[in-house]
């Protein structure tokens, strides 16, 4: 008698069930059942300032004004083809002042090597235009009669027919490089005994961004042939730099791309791209930390365990996300990307304008299905493998046409202010948010 086996109904369905779950893995054996669309946008929300640094500088004595024989001292940072521009009046005039042709004087040579020494041939003398000059000497009469004249260099002889000696022979300007991107200017007062003997007011100096060839601002203090502005005429007239000071302090501040996006998506491991107090793992991270280079990383961490998806995310215009500069908005991408229970997201970008810093999910706990602004949960990082230099103004950062000077240290937050300069919150530079 022949045997006829009979499979019971709740195996058979229970054979059904395991075979769509099989077919519902995904090439990396990780769960998909539920998997949902999502769209992930970051954007650069940093509204850029165009100066790097500025500052004041004043004298010695209790006037504050730098007497013949008298020097100060000016310490600021600079990246190749920056420059640094100052300003400060010839207290015994109407309405001169000394500055540097614009944008300022250059600290670096053409081979990127610092310029040292004498550098007063660059400085020179400017009638504000605001006063009819008087002769020049103790005897002015302050503040004299108005005028509305544009800025003019005084090559000599002035509107009134007075004459001067070149700036260069009143003022001594000496560069001195301490390292690693850091200069000194010293502004020594040499009008003593000469026919255009003067004291030199309390001024204000400035440095300007540099982005590819073009300084964000190569006129910070004056415009030739320009009307003055911005509080200049209360240092040309008065010798007070105040209004100038606290106008620059407007424009002074941070600018920095952010570099192509690395988005992972990932399941079941560790933050995949970096974690707190371990050195560089040598997967690509450091290439993105200097360079902003996220190929190298996103390609070992393709079909590695975990690993769901990986994603490169280029500004479609500029490749880099620039931020807020005027009226022109920030650099923003999206990218649809599947998740499912249990996904976690990790993001990294490079502070463009650094040696080695880096934006990043923080921890291992980005719920990749949630919506809305997830922002907060990116944070700074220093990935220790180059030696740090004032953001923006580093001869050996990658993006600044340098090559980062080499260092091994584990990976850490970078603290809010640093060595170097007080960063906005991280929400008011990158923007990040699901929907």
């Amino acid at each position: 008698m022949k045997l006829i086996q009979k499979t019971p109904k709740w195996a058979a369905v229970t054979m059904i069930l395991f075979t769509v779950a099989a077919c519902q893995k995904n090439e990396m054996g990780l769960d998909d059942s539920s998997e949902t669309k999502t769209t992930i946008t970051v954007e650069n929300v940093l509204v850029s300032k165009p100066l790097v640094e500025s500052g004041e500088f004043k004298g010695s004595s209790p006037s504050n004004l730098i007497l013949p024989g008298q020097s100060v001292t000016i310490e600021f940072s600079a990246a190749r083809k920056e420059a640094i521009s100052f300003a400060t009046m010839y207290g015994w005039s109407n309405d001169l002042f000394f500055a540097p042709l614009n944008p300022g004087i250059l600290v670096y040579d053409t081979n990127g090597n610092p310029i040292q020494g004498d550098v007063s041939e660059q400085v020179k003398l400017w009638d504000n235009g605001t006063r009819i000059n008087q002769a020049p000497g103790a005897n002015v009469n302050h503040p004299g009669v108005a005028d509305s004249k544009i800025i003019t260099e005084v090559k000599g002889t002035d509107a009134q027919g007075n004459t001067y000696l070149p700036a260069s022979n009143l003022i001594k300007a000496t560069l001195k490089y301490i390292g690693n991107s850091v200069f000194n200017l010293t502004l020594e007062n040499t009008s003593g005994g000469t026919a255009n003997q003067t004291p030199l007011s309390p001024g204000v100096w400035a440095v300007s961004y540099v982005v590819g060839e073009n300084l964000q601002n190569a006129t910070p203090l004056y415009s030739s042939g320009k009307p003055t502005a911005n509080g200049l005429t209360d240092i040309a007239e008065m010798g007070s730099n105040t209004r100038l000071c606290d106008y620059l302090k407007t424009i002074t501040g941070i600018f920095t791309p952010l570099s192509p996006i690395l988005v992972v998506v990932y399941n079941g491991i560790e933050n995949p791209i970096y974690k707190v107090g371990e050195v560089d793992r040598g997967q690509g991270l450091k290439a993105l930390a200097q360079m902003g280079n996220a190929d190298t990383l996103a390609n070992y961490l393709k079909g590695k365990p975990g690993i769901k998806a990986v994603y490169v995310l280029p500004d479609p215009a500029t490749k880099v996300l620039l931020p807020i500069i005027g009226n022109q908005a920030g650099g923003k991408v999206s990218q649809e990307i599947s998740v499912s229970k249990n996904d976690k997201l990790a993001i990294a970008t490079m502070y463009g304008f650094s040696n080695d810093w880096f934006f990043a999910t923080s921890g291992d706990d980005i719920d990749a299905t949630q919506k809305g602004d997830i922002s907060m949960s990116m944070s700074l990082f220093d990935n220790g493998t180059a030696i740090n230099q004032f953001p923006g103004a580093g001869i050996t950062q990658f993006n600044l046409a340098g090559t980062p000077l080499k260092e091994s240290k584990v990976i850490a937050a970078v603290p809010n202010p640093n060595a170097f300069t007080t960063l906005p919150a991280i929400t008011d530079i990158i923007r990040v948010i699901l929907q």
